[in-house]
């Protein structure tokens, strides 16, 4: 599944492009990113000149498994070659290096090539669902390679979600309505399937599993964290929902799962998976979304493709608007790798609150996330839209609520800086579901280049204000 870039070389014919090396130290920036991140590289063996040379350069990458066209501008290039292939609606990349002197005859004429094929191109595709990327750099500059890898990234993202398959355990949470997902609409947007499994499929395998298989898992979850009041059964059932989730996701061949945490496993067979979520999201980094929420398991996915790690599906629980930050929180899972410092093992804090038994169903992971930089993130909208933001979790008033969880401030979107209340007027505004992606680092930029490849639209930060929401949002 890794990418394959398609390299169609191009100019006008003329001995400078070799005689400044500009094919072959392109080529050779290409192979070692490729080898840095596991993609490869196809060269056309043409350099097009006109429309027929570039239908064949194109048909030649395309057969050779081509994931993307990069046209790289050795010189001057004739408008035909681009508008041959920006009408194929494959992702698109012109790439042209600068001069090599900047006196006497002009030796490329590179950038007026770009800019020609640029606006060739927008004037015969659909850039809104098609998108063209344009390069500008030589192959050795560090903001040309920044550039282009967040581009290959987001294309590299963009080809593992197609043919991704979910499996829906259950049904949604009741009443959950707005994280119902149009299975025709997210096949259309981004080529991801979802399945329904018969939640009696996962209590059946629960009951099912071997008691050595069982007690070897416990071991190893308390290995990893600290086991602090719950009881052994309740480690075991744990344990028997991990390896059931594991078996479905295995034999159906599911990317990620959506799981019905509640209520139907609180009355058989008595308990909450949240810990077997966390689980499987650290050691099989199998994305497992709770409460049904299959458009979680796709933004964890994207989460997973960019990173190679999951992030943590969160609601945004308690606004803290004076000190200007938000506390993102979950009961469910959320992958070990994020916490500061231990995590454990603990008793599900709201099943079971009130009653004689007290809350004793089902485990859950607790732990604070380390302090750093983050990104909110969701794939919305059957897959139509997207919402990215950047942030920090830093030290809150209060250590926030039993389970997962962190204080998050220092807002940012596209590089402007918004506060907590334009945060919450965003989401509330554009009516964005409870969940988001928690994921460490700042990947806001590639997520939402992800998105723009996928044709999505892009949800914006709505400034905090008085008065009704505008413009019917």
């Amino acid at each position: 599944m890794s990418l394959v870039i398609g390299l169609i070389n191009a100019s006008l014919p003329s001995y400078f492009p070799q005689r400044h090396g500009v094919f072959k130290a392109g080529r050779a920036m290409l192979d070692a990113m490729a080898a840095r991140e596991g993609y490869s590289v196809v060269e056309a063996s043409v350099i097009p000149m006109d429309a027929a040379q570039a239908r064949a350069a194109l048909a030649e990458v395309k057969g050779a498994g081509a994931d993307v066209v990069l046209l790289l501008h050795g010189g001057f290039t004739m408008g035909d070659v681009v508008r041959e292939l920006a009408l194929d609606p494959m992702p698109l990349g012109i790439w042209a290096t600068p001069e090599p002197v900047l006196e006497g005859d002009v030796q490329l004429n590179n950038f007026v090539s770009l800019n020609m094929s640029m606006s060739i191109a927008r004037g015969v595709r659909d850039i809104a669902r098609h998108p063209v990327q344009w390069f500008l750099g030589a192959p050795e500059e560090a903001e040309l390679q920044a550039r282009m890898a967040q581009t290959f990234a987001a294309l590299a993202a963009r080809k593992a979600l197609r043919g991704a398959r979910i499996g829906v355990v259950g049904a949604l949470a009741p009443t959950f309505y707005n994280m119902e997902v149009s299975s025709a609409a997210l096949m259309q947007a981004l080529g991801v399937s979802y399945e329904h499994i018969d939640i009696h499929r996962m209590t059946d395998l629960m009951q099912a599993a071997d008691a050595g298989a069982v007690a070897a898992e416990v071991a190893l979850m308390a290995e990893a964290a600290e086991v602090r009041g719950v009881s052994d059964a309740q480690m075991a059932l744990t344990a028997r929902a991990a390896l059931a989730l594991r078996q479905i996701a295995r034999e159906g061949g599911f990317d990620a799962l959506a799981v019905s945490d509640w209520p139907a496993l609180q009355d058989n067979p008595g308990m909450h998976p949240g810990a077997a979520f966390t689980w499987l999201e650290e050691v099989d980094h199998l994305p497992v979304a709770s409460e049904g929420d299959v458009l979680g398991a796709v933004t964890q996915l994207v989460v997973k493709a960019l990173t190679g790690k999951l992030g943590c599906l969160l609601d945004m629980t308690s606004p803290d608007l004076a000190a200007d930050q938000i506390l993102m929180w979950h009961g469910g899972g959320g992958p070990l790798h994020m916490a500061k410092g231990g995590a454990a093992w603990i008793n599900h804090p709201m099943i079971g609150r009130g009653t004689e038994e007290g809350p004793v169903f089902g485990a859950i992971a607790d732990y604070e996330f380390a302090e750093g930089p983050v990104s909110v993130l969701r794939v919305t909208r059957h897959g139509g839209a997207s919402f990215a933001v950047e942030g920090t979790v830093a030290k809150g008033a209060a250590t926030g609520f039993t389970g997962c969880r962190g204080w998050v401030g220092g807002f940012s979107q596209s590089g402007a800086e918004c506060s907590a209340n334009d945060i919450v007027t965003t989401v509330m505004e554009h009516g964005l579901e409870h969940h988001f992606v928690l994921a460490p680092g700042k990947i806001a930029n590639v997520f939402k280049e992800f998105a723009a490849w996928c044709a999505m639209e892009d949800l914006g930060v709505i400034a905090a204000h008085q008065g009704l929401p505008k413009g019917g949002l």
